[in-house]
């Protein structure tokens, strides 16, 4: 309740210095002759108030286009498929933002029928707007921090839609019965002119415009309350998306008791008619500046990052490289070690893993194992086995040719060693045999 006194009290000292709010006869400072008394309020140097809040309202339109085009363009790179859901919600929420900053101006301009047609149709909508889109946040918001996963984009965005049409449909028939109504009663009384005076939607009371704003009041509650449940939901990084929801309407809360209570109660104590535009202009252009700084700006900061999942995920597969230099690294990988495929030794489709005797062979698959060649073997002179075994015969098969290992395997050696001295006796015996055919023949 202290902070809305102060807000009040700062109100009013806006309002005390702004005397360019009461009436003049003449062309104010700043103005030309020749324009029109309409549009006196904006020019007038006199009564700042009109400069002011034109130049904030001005700077408010810029920058609620420039966001709204930041959060359309960021589309392509929002990573999070929850988060792109809600962007058409957002943009709507920006529409609105936009046309409170709009309607300041028509605040400003002294009244006629229609500025103040526009003032009383346009407030209403607009907080509509703002406030529905809102609620249908909230609405998402505590289904994703309990759950993970909310309705659709277009649920979302129909729930917003709907909200705002209930305050359309109301502020078209309020303004149309109270129109017909004030004309119908003075043209009982048989005054013409003063019909069409009543008729004017200046005339429409101050409480009457107040209490025809219940249902954007109801709405602004409904997305203070409703803010509360996602700050205690499961998964965090919702709540802060919450802690936006509630700031800002927080702050639009504060924002509407004090400019009802000058509207209504403060202007007719102080018998200060005049000063009830400047409090609807204070009161669009603060509101819509709290929707941009404490909403839209922490909500498109927060568009383009990705979930934790989604960061889990990339760091779990790192994407690789596909420049030149990467391909140049696996093709020199891959031909390190050239083998001659063609040609390999007989073995065994199923064997076992033998030692190799060559340096410590550990029965893994190494194509960098030294090998001898034959110019070594010859160069190291005569071995105590026959020279086939130690360098045995290459043979073309075609059932190794797929296999990456070459060597001389162990168990080959082995069986081509039992082999030979099997078949050692069986030729010494054949050359005794035929030794003396032989020295008969000579």
């Amino acid at each position: 309740m202290a902070v809305c006194r102060a807000l009040l009290t700062c109100l009013g000292l806006l309002l005390f210095l702004f005397p360019g709010a009461q009436a003049q006869n003449g062309a104010p400072p700043g103005c030309s002759p020749d324009l029109n008394p309409l549009y006196y309020n904006l020019c007038d140097r006199s009564g700042a108030w009109g400069i002011i809040l034109e130049a904030v309202a001005g700077a408010g339109v810029v920058t609620t286009f420039v966001l709204t085009i930041v959060l359309v363009a960021s589309l392509p790179f929002v990573q999070d498929v929850k988060k792109r859901g809600l962007l058409g919600t957002q943009v709507f929420f920006l529409l609105g933002t936009l046309g409170l900053f709009c309607l300041v101006f028509a605040c400003v301009v002294k009244p006629d029928f229609s500025t103040c047609a526009s003032r009383r149709f346009l407030f209403g909508v607009l907080f509509a707007i703002c406030f529905s889109c809102l609620v249908a946040h909230v609405f998402a918001l505590n289904f994703l921090a309990r759950k993970n996963h909310g309705p659709r984009g277009w649920v979302v965005f129909a729930v917003a839609l709907l909200l705002t049409l209930v305050e359309v449909i109301i502020n078209t028939e309020w303004l149309i019965i109270t129109l017909v109504r004030a004309a119908g009663e003075d043209g009982a009384l048989g005054n013409g002119s003063a019909g069409g005076a009543a008729a004017s939607p200046c005339d429409i009371a101050n409480m009457d415009f107040v209490m025809a704003l219940i249902y954007v009041m109801l709405l602004l509650l409904a997305a203070f309350a409703g803010a509360w449940p996602a700050l205690c939901g499961r998964f965090k990084r919702w709540r802060k998306h919450g802690a936006f929801v509630l700031l800002a309407t927080a702050t639009s809360i504060a924002i509407w008791v004090v400019w009802i209570v000058m509207y209504t109660y403060g202007n007719r104590q102080r018998n200060r008619p005049a000063w009830d535009d400047p409090t609807l202009a204070i009161a669009l252009a603060a509101n819509a500046w709290a929707f941009v700084l404490f909403y839209v700006i922490p909500e498109v900061s927060q568009v383009t990052k990705a979930s934790p999942e989604q960061s889990y995920q990339g760091d779990l597969y790192p994407t690789r490289g596909v420049g030149y230099e990467t391909i140049l690294k696996e093709q020199k990988a891959q031909s390190m070690f050239v083998e001659n495929k063609a040609f390999s030794m007989d073995e065994p489709g199923s064997a076992k893993r033998p030692v190799s005797p060559y340096s410590g062979y550990n029965g893994q698959l190494l194509t960098s194992v030294y090998q001898p060649t034959e110019m070594a073997l010859m160069h190291k002179g005569p071995a105590e086995g026959p020279y086939d075994v130690i360098l045995p015969r290459a043979t073309a098969n075609s059932q190794v040719m797929g296999s990456a290992n070459s060597t001389l395997r162990a168990e080959d050696m082995y069986a081509a060693q039992s082999h030979r001295a099997a078949t050692a006796p069986k030729d010494d015996e054949n050359s005794q045999a035929q030794s003396p055919q032989s020295k008969t023949r000579w």
